[in-house]
């Protein structure tokens, strides 16, 4: 039962070297434990703070970003609306130019046309007015074989041609 009562004596010295205990910890160890604590405290605050930039940082960046791939998707629109107009304007202007050149190569087969027909018609009128010349000879020729009937033509067609 001695261990469970203690002794005055014994109360006395581990309260001393509680205290002694208590004095070196307090001068040693509790300085740099507390020290290591309020450094680990600020570092953690420091990186904190280092997160809080950063994150605010990237979304400053984020924003940025949004805002070049915006300008960028409206730069390619726009070269893209440009690139979609000048090829719309070569088309309309190959069309333009092959429907000139189209109607001026029909004008031209046209007028060919034409002139070759007009060659044609001269042609046919001319073999046409000495068939005609020929038949009317030799037909003149056997009928005017009488001098008689050759006078009544010739009075004939002066009364119908009217000089003026």
């Amino acid at each position: 039962m001695d261990l469970v009562t203690p002794n005055i004596g014994l109360v006395f010295w581990t309260t001393i070297c509680f205290g002694i205990l208590l004095f070196i910890l307090g001068k040693y160890a509790w300085k740099p434990i507390l020290k290591a604590v309020a450094d680990r405290e600020n570092s953690i605050e420091s990186a904190l703070l280092k997160a809080d930039a950063v994150r605010e940082e990237m979304a400053r960046l984020t924003t940025e970003n949004e805002a070049l791939l915006k300008q960028a998707r409206a730069e390619r629109d726009s070269i893209l609306a440009e690139a979609t107009k000048v090829k719309n304007q070569i088309i309309y202007d190959a069309k333009e130019a092959a429907q000139k050149e189209g109607a001026r190569q029909i004008e031209l087969a046209r007028l060919e046309i034409n002139n070759q027909k007009a060659i044609a018609i001269a042609d046919v009128k001319n073999q046409v007015a000495s068939l005609s010349i020929e038949i009317a000879e030799k037909v003149l020729r056997k009928q005017f074989e009488d001098s008689k009937k050759q006078d009544e033509l010739v009075k004939e067609l002066l009364k119908e041609v009217k000089l003026s």
